[in-house]
């Protein structure tokens, strides 16, 4: 995810102590301890009735600043907030929710992914963290500090393997931190891989952001939002090798990825668009098929998948971002 204009000035994280300029867009939040307390955890049963009868669009609390929104296996959205870190679970068939991760002033929940086991990891942005959060109780497992760069800004993550692989948009490194209630519930050993090839990083701006892996889970995908390029990125090595894109100058923007199969769907936020795109199976070009948009777009940035549907936050970058404006979430056909 990414704004493509100065981020805030970096803050610390760990300790949670000064308050961010945007803090107040959530108002003073409990504890999590409390939070999740008083959210109940996420029924187990399955699905039930037709999706096409679900909403397609939800609200999200106002001032709540949100970029990323996972979804894992049962249909219950996690969208984080800049403002302060917090994490909210909709239910996909009724459109409701609530805050299962108050956050703390000075962090942010930029990009998100939720694991089978139930543990979310969230990158933290400027203040150069990977958290793990237990998403059935909203318990804050374990941070950690990926950089001390104030140039920093850890920006989305992928489950793949062992571990779950962060992007810092200000560096040219992916970061590999440990999976699992064993390995991201407590301090581990985080593997850092530099990217070579290919790859080039462009100062003072966002480049490494949405991260997928290869159809053939060896491998990643990296968009690098400026000027707008697809790689395809080496576990072992690091090396990138920059796809080259068929129908499609570029992929300027490039955010949120989201990949089904061969099928590549490139989240473009301030241009209201998503792009989609067939893979070849070594993963060295991508082809355009066709694009999505819709009047409701209001800068996207991540999406995530449910059964057959895409469901997309809008950040709103073009709107003042005060505790007063409002935010939502929509969901367009696949």
């Amino acid at each position: 995810m990414t704004r493509n204009h100065p981020h805030p000035s970096r803050r610390t994280i760990l300790g949670g102590g000064a308050a961010a300029a945007l803090a107040l867009a959530v108002g003073t939040a409990p504890t999590a301890a409390a939070a999740a307390s008083a959210t109940p955890a996420a029924p187990t049963g399955p699905a039930t009735g037709p999706a096409t009868a679900w909403p397609t669009e939800f609200p999200l609390a106002d001032g709540f600043l949100p970029e990323g929104i996972t979804i894992g296996a049962r249909p219950y959205a996690y969208m984080g907030s800049r403002a302060n870190g917090a994490v909210r679970r909709t239910d996909l068939r009724t459109g409701e929710g609530g805050t299962i991760y108050t956050g703390a002033p000075g962090t942010a929940a930029v990009g998100l992914k939720v694991d089978h086991d139930g543990l979310l990891y969230i990158a933290g942005g400027a203040g150069g963290t990977a958290t793990v959060v237990d998403s059935r109780t909203g318990r804050l497992l374990t941070t950690y500090q990926l950089t001390d760069s104030a140039g920093c800004f850890v920006n989305d993550v992928i489950l793949l393997g062992d571990r779950a692989w962060f992007t810092d948009s200000r560096d040219s490194v992916l970061h590999g931190v440990p999976r699992g209630r064993q390995g991201g519930g407590r301090q581990g050993e985080v593997r850092r891989l530099p990217l070579s090839g290919d790859w080039v990083q462009t100062p003072d701006v966002h480049n490494a952001n949405g991260i997928v892996a290869t159809p053939d889970g060896r491998g990643l995908i990296v968009v690098s939002s400026v000027p707008g390029r697809l790689y395809h990125v080496d576990l072992g090595t690091g090396r990138a090798i920059e796809l080259a894109l068929h129908g499609a100058d570029d992929v300027a923007n490039g955010d949120g990825l989201v990949r089904v199969g061969r099928t590549l769907y490139v989240v473009q936020n301030r241009l209201n668009l998503i792009s989609v795109f067939a893979l070849d199976r070594a993963v060295r070009s991508a082809t355009l098929r066709r694009t999505i948009t819709d009047p409701r777009f209001d800068v996207p940035t991540t999406a995530a998948r449910w059964r057959d549907r895409l469901y997309l936050v809008n950040a709103r970058f073009t709107s003042p971002q005060t505790p007063e404006t409002t935010f939502n979430a929509v969901a367009v056909p696949l």
